[in-house]
């Protein structure tokens, strides 16, 4: 069993900036077999334009988009009240995360470290800078 990745706002970015590194990474962890998640509200903090952005809809392809219902939301909300920060999309990410033991690739460590600590799940979170 592989662990599962999710990927913050960072990842999208990058791989729309067609960064050989993070595609690298990508498509290793798609041969490995691994669940490859982005909630849905990172798509939408990255996505402007479909017919400048075909290799980010290509990359999210091989994703699962995890929906941000009321739960999620809910669970994503009161992590950033425990914070003291206000990024739900982050928070989103560290959520979805710790739910299933993923790790998370990001371009901004330090938040997602912050509210890792601030779940008080142990261990907090695998973390990996991009």
């Amino acid at each position: 069993m592989t662990i599962p990745y999710v990927y913050d706002t960072g990842v999208l970015l990058a791989t729309d900036s067609n960064d050989r590194r993070i595609w690298a990474i990508h498509h290793l962890a798609v041969e490995e077999g691994r669940r490859l998640l982005v909630p849905s509200v990172v798509v939408g903090q990255a996505w402007r334009d479909t017919r400048r952005q075909v290799q980010l809809g290509r990359f999210l392809s091989s994703c699962e988009i995890v929906p941000v219902g009321l739960e999620l939301a809910k669970s994503a909300g009161v992590l950033c009240g425990k914070a003291g920060t206000r990024d739900v999309v982050d928070a989103s990410v560290v959520t979805i995360a710790l739910a299933c033991g993923a790790i998370v690739f990001t371009s901004d460590p330090e938040d997602i470290a912050h509210l890792s600590a601030a779940s008080d799940v142990k261990p907090g979170l695998v973390i990996r800078r991009l």
